[in-house]
């Protein structure tokens, strides 16, 4: 019997939705790069205040931690940096769910998704220019070195935008992250 997919409690109610979304983080790193195992899924979501309720909806609070609506209500309100967790019940997997408004890197990453078959079924992808650059500002942050692996493996078996990547690492401040990751090596 083939182990279920971890990830598929979380996409098959985003893709019933039908609004917005693309993965990104460690799962599209792993898309892009080298695989590697994690607890948990990020995902991009573009989610107005009219659609919290379809959202809850969809997360059952029998088979999912929702947060409350008003921290929903709050994380979309806010005009960066918004995001709020949900949480499967019995897989225990864990979804990080970060909002889309206001920030003009979500946008262009929502605008530039790629459709891909992961686990059997289809689902939205972050492209992989956006995936580098977050991994650059969670560098920056504090972030681990798994980050930059990340992004040494994405460039090395993943064709990229390389002049967008160099616009936005510039735009953003973190160029002596990118120089650590030796993207500007290659």
């Amino acid at each position: 019997m083939p182990a279920p997919d971890p990830f598929a409690p979380f996409l098959e109610p985003l893709e019933r939705l039908a609004l917005p979304y693309c993965i990104t983080g460690s799962v599209a790193a792993s898309v892009y790069g080298e695989p590697r195992l994690t607890a948990d899924i990020d995902v991009v979501l573009l989610l107005r205040l009219q659609d919290i309720p379809a959202l809850r909806s969809a997360f059952s609070d029998a088979d999912y931690y929702v947060p409350p609506e008003q921290t929903m209500q709050a994380a979309v309100a806010r005009s960066a940096r918004g995001m709020f967790n949900l949480i499967h019940h019995k897989s225990q997997f864990k979804a990080d769910i970060y909002i889309a408004t206001g920030d003009p890197l979500h946008a262009w990453a929502l605008e530039h998704r790629r459709r891909i078959d992961l686990a059997g079924s289809g689902a939205w992808i972050a492209p992989p220019e956006y995936v580098i650059l977050r991994k650059l500002e969670f560098l920056r942050e504090g972030g681990s070195d798994k980050h930059i692996r990340d992004i040494r493996f994405i460039l090395a078996a993943t064709p990229v935008d390389r002049a967008f990547i160099e616009q936005e690492v510039s735009r953003l401040g973190v160029q002596a992250q990118w120089r650590s990751a030796g993207g500007n090596e290659l």
